[in-house]
């Protein structure tokens, strides 16, 4: 038995995120009393650095320069996993994890809890495993009773620690599936932590009154080396690009510290960023439903309040 984890990569690096996947899956196996080993598909640098967050020894799978195909990659994880005779099956709960879950559950007859958000724990051979419900507001736990178990990881659920070494990448062979779809490009955002794994955010809405004044946002991050976000109807009027819009119907998140400044806090706003570590609400309207949510509040005009915070953060370096 092992537990397998499936580490995703990003222009030719291993994402960040999947530390925290590989330090999951290492606990787990650690609970399990079994090996952990962690998954490479296609190219990618530094995968020997999953070692240091647990990993017993790293996989590589090379697809020949072809991209991301749902169905291709289940099968190359299920002869992995078969392999490695691998009972727990890991992955990020990002699109590509949650494109693969349903079809790796499938492909093995495994039962599945998608988000978790927490460390299972094991009583004999049920794996009972935490997940948030109703938009954040409750939290279930989920039992795994079959032979075979996949699940996804939240973004930021447990913060992952250096408990090993480096290890060496060993590649493995296998019936490389039909990849049924050509990768022509990919375009993503740079130079910002991606939404779903920032530890920091800083966020506004339409208190800003237009995007001319969102500097003074832009300069608080900078200073916080944060991750900048919206709500909806800031997104929806073209004030900010919609791959910032955070909530129940945009991205949904779960920093260590979420700072929201001019967003009154709609439920379905509170709904995506309900699980931050620590709120912090700048609002003018003192019925602002943000404020019932808030570990600290100010009460305040947000163009007089941020550019003072703003200089504090730059005296106190």
């Amino acid at each position: 038995m092992s537990v397998l984890i499936v580490a995703e990569t990003q222009n030719n690096a291993i994402r960040s995120a999947s530390n925290e996947a590989v330090y999951f899956g290492k606990k787990v196996a650690e609970s399990l009393g079994v090996a952990c080993s962690a998954l490479i598909i296609g190219d990618a640098d530094g995968g020997e650095s999953l070692g240091t967050y647990g990993a017993d020894k790293v996989l590589k799978v090379n697809t020949g320069g072809k991209g991301f195909d749902s169905q291709a990659h289940t099968q190359i994880i299920k002869q992995v996993a078969a392999q490695e005779s691998a009972s727990v099956i890991i992955l990020m709960h990002s699109s590509a994890g949650k494109s693969l879950a349903g079809r790796i559950a499938i492909a093995t007859d495994a039962g599945l809890v998608s988000g978790a958000t927490a460390l299972p724990s094991i009583e004999g051979s049920t794996m009972i495993v935490p997940k948030t419900v109703f938009s954040g507001k409750a939290i279930a736990n989920y039992e795994l009773t079959g032979d075979m178990k996949v699940i996804t990881v939240m973004g930021n659920s447990l913060k992952p620690e250096a408990i090993g070494s480096a290890a060496s990448v060993t590649e493995v062979s296998v019936d490389l599936p039909a990849f049924r779809t050509e990768v022509l490009g990919v375009k993503t955002q740079s130079g910002t932590v991606p939404l779903p794994e920032a530890e920091l955010v800083v966020s506004a809405g339409r208190g800003m009154k237009g995007p001319e004044n969102w500097g003074i946002i832009e300069e608080l991050a900078s200073e916080l080396h944060a991750t900048t976000a919206c709500s909806r109807p800031v997104a929806d009027i073209g004030w900010r690009p919609h791959h910032e819009h955070v909530g129940q119907t945009g991205v949904a998140i779960r920093p260590n510290l979420y700072i929201a400044i001019g967003i009154s806090g709609a439920i379905q706003h509170l709904a995506g960023v309900n699980n931050s570590k620590v709120i912090v609400v700048i609002n003018k309207d003192p019925e602002a439903p943000f404020f019932k949510a808030a570990d600290y509040g100010i009460c305040a005009d947000l163009f007089d309040v941020v550019p003072k915070l703003t200089a504090a953060l730059q005296k106190a370096k």
